[in-house]
């Protein structure tokens, strides 16, 4: 049974950081893309970023280059997203998702996670 489980969301400070990971059940990392959505109350979902089953990154949106990095641990099964420097626009909640290539349209995906909130304040 494919699943994907979101960890890591919660509140921080502008400037601050956090790490997201992506932990992956049902299948190996070579098997699917996996990719990072957001969605922001009252916005459409917006792809962040993506790792392809060969394990090259190929793409972050404009709004996160240089602040946000994607990795992927293939002993954990999971695809970590660390976010430093964030914003207040960064607040949304955060998805994961496995498809069968990097898209950067949400309905591409096959199978998604249940998302973890993030929230930029002071």
């Amino acid at each position: 049974q494919v699943q994907l489980v979101e960890s890591g969301g919660g509140l921080v400070q502008p400037g601050g950081s956090l790490r997201l990971s992506c932990a992956v059940s049902g299948f190996g990392l070579d098997y699917y893309a996996i990719a990072w959505f957001r969605q922001a109350p009252g916005k459409e979902r917006e792809g962040v970023s993506c790792i392809s089953r060969s394990d090259t990154i190929t793409f972050y949106a404009d709004s996160v280059k240089g602040r946000f990095t994607l990795s992927r641990d293939n002993a954990k099964n999971t695809i970590d997203l660390q976010m430093n420097n964030l914003k207040p626009e960064d607040t949304a909640v955060y998805y994961c998702a496995a498809g069968s290539r990097c898209w950067k349209t949400s309905y591409e995906y096959n199978y998604w996670g249940q998302g973890t909130q993030v929230t930029v304040s002071s």
